[in-house]
């Protein structure tokens, strides 16, 4: 008997029902792990999620997805479960061609190695980690293979992050745009106009620092209704659903800046999973189209608002009600520009906006050569040291401030570190359009995000994986990756700080 369209969509969205609600349930397993659990709790954690992730896996690669595939690829008229069919699709193509037990190996590994690797960051013991991270390299080197690729085998893991992105087109993007903060931090260190960092020294209690975070979080239209703040070592957000998004910080009293930005540029990427459209939900688009656009929420919101002047004539007096006393005679314009201040620093989260991409660059680089096998894992200490020294001008004291300073590779997100600089690039881009339909600063000096939220989630948030990353762009801007934006928006911004 012939089933009808209706019927198996309905059919094919129950399927989706079951393999998200597994996905959630991982996802406060992960969230759990980073936050709360205890240390003891890490073994047995990974096992189950081991477990949990291979019944995924199943689901996503069942007789029964490849028939709804199948049969719905041309006749559903559904625009959301053609969009969905899709999505399963391209996954299924994917994961079907991984073993289950070898996915199921492979997660548990990433569990296990996430733990290794914090401890082994807080020792700054590289060795300890070492093994670990070899296996995740193997294990992404196969998974490319399996996969397949044209050119380079770096493109089979860019594609999980940042589709119709290659290694030709960073290869391309990536130098120009090297070459043009090399010459800004060039003329910035030359100049004899420099802010004073040292106002921004002193003691910062925790408690004040997530009191602030969290006014401002409410500000930017963060609902914490269906999210909270949490601590961890080191900060994300996670969307477990559209109506449980959660934030994490790291706080640091010796240095506000890094629980302070480092909250908003995670309220940015959740700001972006609590507008997803509800009609999405319990499908694989209710998620971002892409690392890269993902970024671009997060970038735009600490850089290009909470970085401005706009926002700190606003919010001066709301911080220095929760700050030391050391700020209450600071005047702003110092204090504006000692948060500005354009200094090269070992800590990838704790950068300046302009040498920030420099970091990932780093980082693109030996991952390209990692698993192109150019490299080997023993010999990453040296090689970070040395490109650091090469491209951000210091060279990192151990390992914790180097090569162990970032949890990506312990969680084998290989070809994510690329979509940090491609964000920064999108989020210039979108503020240049933004400009031509909202005054900005006007808004920011206001102190109501509301125009800036709803532009966003307009523009991008409300479509969630409905839309290719290209596409967005393309819609939201009028042109193809341009990063032009984000040189001249730096320039702009750090010529009249430096006066040069």
């Amino acid at each position: 008997m012939v089933q009808t369209v209706d019927k198996l969509e309905q059919e094919y969205l129950e399927l989706l029902k079951e393999q998200t609600s597994y996905n959630e349930a991982l996802g406060l397993m992960f969230w759990d792990l980073r936050t709360k659990a205890p240390k003891k709790a890490v073994e047995y954690r990974s096992e189950v999620i081991g477990m949990l992730s291979q019944k995924s896996h199943k689901l996503s690669t069942s007789d029964k997805m490849k028939h709804f595939i199948d049969e719905l690829k041309e006749r559903s008229e559904d625009p959301i479960v053609r969009k969905s069919i899709e999505k399963s699709e391209e996954h299924y193509d994917r994961a079907v061609k991984i073993p289950d037990e070898e996915y199921k190996e492979y997660v548990m590994l990433q569990s296990k190695a996430e733990s290794v690797w914090e401890e082994a960051k807080e020792d700054g013991d590289f060795e300890a980690f070492q093994p670990y991270l070899e296996k995740l390299v193997d294990f992404n080197k196969k998974f490319a293979g399996y996969w397949g690729y044209e050119k380079h085998i770096y493109d089979a893991l860019l594609d999980n992050y940042e589709p119709g992105v290659t290694v030709d087109v960073l290869d391309e993007v990536f130098p120009k745009v090297r070459d043009s903060l090399s010459g800004l931090l060039e003329k910035i260190q030359q100049s004899p106009t420099k802010p004073d960092p040292s106002v921004l020294q002193g003691h910062f209690p925790k408690a004040d620092q997530r009191a602030f975070s969290l006014e401002i979080l409410e500000r930017m239209g963060y609902d914490f209704q269906s999210g909270r703040l949490d601590e961890t070592v080191h900060p994300f957000a996670i969307g477990l659903n559209v109506n449980d998004v959660r934030v994490t910080t790291k706080y640091d009293e010796k240095d506000f800046r890094t629980a302070v930005f480092g909250t908003i540029h995670e309220g940015g990427h959740a700001l972006y999973e609590q507008n997803i459209d509800s009609k999405l939900a319990f499908t694989p688009l209710a998620t971002g189209t892409s690392m890269g656009i993902h970024e671009s929420q997060s970038l735009f919101w600490e850089n290009f608002v909470a970085r401005s002047e706009a926002f700190w004539e606003n919010h001066y007096d709301l911080f220095k009600n929760h700050a030391p006393k050391s700020f209450e005679n600071l005047p702003l314009d110092t204090f504006y520009k000692a948060i500005n201040e354009v200094k090269p620093s070992y800590i990838r989260i704790e950068a300046d906006e302009l040498t920030y991409p420099l970091h990932i660059m780093v980082r693109y680089e030996l991952e390209k050569a990692l698993i192109g096998g150019e490299i080997q894992v023993k010999d990453l200490p040296e090689l970070w040291n040395d490109k650091m020294e090469e491209y951000v001008g210091i060279r990192p004291r151990n390992n914790a401030e180097g090569v162990l300073q970032d949890v990506h590779w312990s969680g084998g997100s290989f070809g994510y570190f690329p979509s940090y600089a491609l964000g920064y690039m999108y989020a210039a881009q979108m503020y240049g359009s933004m400009l031509q339909d909202v005054d900005v600063d006007k808004v920011i000096r206001a102190g109501d995000f509301t125009v800036i939220k709803e532009w966003l989630t307009k523009n991008v948030h409300q479509y969630g994986s409905m839309k290719k990353p290209l596409d967005i762009m393309h819609d939201v801007t009028g042109e193809k990756l341009n990063p032009d934006h984000l040189v001249n928006y730096l320039t702009n911004k750090y010529s009249k700080i430096y006066q040069f």
